[in-house]
């Protein structure tokens, strides 16, 4: 999936990702505004994830939910 696809129709993906990662706040994902880096950065904070284990997460959830 091109995450560019993802950042440009943030607001469909919000509630995924809200699905997937529930400890993300409405703030936090707002924040996140379709940015891919911060993304793996509120996924850090939020679940003590390394950032090469971030970057896994986020590029399972993109090929698992056929985005």
């Amino acid at each position: 999936m091109n995450w560019d696809r993802i950042e440009g129709n943030w607001k469909e993906f919000m509630g995924k990702a809200k699905q997937k990662w529930g400890k993300l706040t409405d703030d936090d994902l707002s924040q996140i505004n379709g940015r891919r880096d911060e993304l793996s950065g509120r996924l850090q904070k939020h679940y003590g994830y390394a950032k090469d284990q971030a970057d896994r997460e986020i590029d399972n959830w993109t090929s698992r939910s056929g985005m």
